[in-house]
């Protein structure tokens, strides 16, 4: 079941994922980083181990999983992540979804420093819905301010990224 789940996940959920914009926080602007940092696009690949946690709900007939994420990032992202994600399966074998969370360790087009990734995805009777989201204020060091999505394609079996993002302008 959970084999099935990841293979949802990952060869459809993820391949036609669509990012969205990174936004400010309008009922705080001061918290918004955009004003002064210009979206930039980084890309490259990825290689990502799976690997079977225990999961919590062990009822006959469940359809929850949970699995470790590792990743090695190439390109414009240098570095690595780990994380966990949580699945869920239903009846309906095209129709799934997962949340996850990931720190990425990376040097980001020359600035050094971690983040974490937070992956909201869907599959709805085989149409994906992915959305990979900085989380505020996750950003340290050279990242710090870090904000963006982060956009998955699996292609021939090869995992590569978009990540737009934006960073503050030095005062």
């Amino acid at each position: 079941m959970v084999r099935r789940l990841i293979s949802l996940a990952l060869a459809g959920g993820l391949a036609l994922a669509r990012p969205l914009a990174a936004q400010g926080d309008a009922a705080h602007p001061e918290a918004t980083h955009e004003e002064s940092a210009v979206t930039t696009r980084a890309t490259g690949t990825f290689d990502v181990k799976l690997a079977p946690l225990t999961t919590y709900d062990t009822s006959q007939g469940t359809t929850l999983g949970r699995m470790s994420i590792n990743k090695q990032f190439h390109g414009d992202l240098e570095g690595t992540s780990i994380g966990e994600m949580l699945i869920a399966g239903t009846a309906v074998k095209t129709s799934a979804g997962y949340v996850a969370v990931e720190r990425v360790t990376a040097t980001l087009k020359g600035k050094k420093g971690t983040f974490i990734l937070q992956h909201s995805a869907t599959m709805n009777r085989g149409a994906p819905n992915l959305v990979i989201t900085v989380v505020p204020d996750s950003g340290t060091d050279e990242l710090t301010g870090l904000s963006g999505t982060m956009n998955i394609i699996i292609a021939d079996g090869k995992h590569s990224y978009e990540f737009d993002y934006s960073l503050p302008s030095a005062p």
